[in-house]
């Protein structure tokens, strides 16, 4: 059964079949029918199915909540019966990019707490260039980056997927169908992240691709939290993450705007220098993996 709240919690997360699918590596076909028989099973209707999207119903919201609770009693457990005889340093520090820093990593660290009280963590924030250097210089043994994977001086291992989005104002109603061209994007107000931030690195990647060099970019951020309360008190867009969202899109303060032949994607790693060797990153590496769809 947690399988399948699983699943249901992960399409909650993205609002999309396809997004689910990748993410958790099961077929399209089998996260419908699991979406579909949950539906049957409770009788009612969690997902509002569109043309090009799909919605959290109030019921599909209200079903989240027990399973949010559920997923969490379940890891739990399994964290207190299946590590109980784990031993650790008094202190892990490593660094972590902003999205994750955000968005990702506290619900795990928090976890990993209730299991290992004794444990204490130090962790540096920053995107994800600042986070290498330390990592090269040694201030840092182990890290999780948006990275691109490029560094012979440094070691990568996937974490998980991310897809970048447009997003703005869910009351803006420009663009009702949620679609617009790339000609459309390079005209529209952009709110930007820092130079230096992973996210904006790969969004210009992406953009130079399809032979888009210059954006109307009218704001330039340092976190996604400024550029997320900037949407809510505009009309603005700007590409986030979509783990950085999944709230604001449950509650119906942003919506994506999809653009027309442009999917941005990315792996966050986990990032150590080459050659560096270490039990506690090994575990915290897989701890990190099994916990973080719950």
């Amino acid at each position: 059964m947690n399988t399948k709240l699983l699943i249901f919690k992960t399409v909650a997360n993205y609002l999309s079949f396809t997004k689910a699918a990748e993410q958790l590596f099961v077929s399209q076909p089998a996260i419908s029918k699991t979406i579909r028989n949950l539906e049957e099973k409770y009788k009612t209707t969690f997902f509002l199915r569109k043309r090009n999207s799909i919605e959290l119903t109030s019921e599909g919201k209200a079903f989240l909540i027990y399973v949010d609770k559920i997923l969490e009693i379940y890891q739990e457990m399994e964290n207190q019966f299946l590590h109980k005889k784990e031993t650790f340093p008094e202190i892990i520090n490593f660094g972590v990019s902003t999205t994750l820093a955000n968005y990702i990593m506290p619900k795990i660290i928090a976890k990993f707490r209730m299991q290992f009280p004794k444990t204490k963590f130090e962790i540096i924030a920053g995107n994800s260039d600042d986070i290498e250097e330390l990592i090269l210089n040694q201030k840092l043994n182990f890290g999780i980056i948006e990275g691109k994977n490029t560094n012979r001086k440094l070691q990568f291992s996937k974490f998980i997927k991310d897809e970048i989005v447009l997003v703005t104002n869910a009351k803006n109603s420009s663009f009702k169908n949620g679609l617009i061209t790339l000609d459309i994007l390079q005209e529209i107000p952009l709110i930007m992240r820092e130079i230096g931030s992973g996210t904006k690195e790969i969004v210009l990647q992406h953009l130079k691709d399809k032979n888009i060099y210059k954006l109307n970019t009218v704001v330039t951020l340092n976190s996604t939290e400024a550029i997320k309360n900037y949407l809510l008190n505009s009309d603005n867009y700007a590409f986030i993450s979509i783990n950085a969202i999944s709230e604001d899109l449950i509650n119906n303060k942003l919506k994506i705007i999809d653009v027309k032949d442009l999917v941005i994607e990315r792996w966050f790693y986990f990032v150590s220098r080459t050659g560096y060797q270490s039990n506690l990153m090994r575990f915290f590496e897989k701890y990190t993996l099994n916990n973080y769809n719950f």
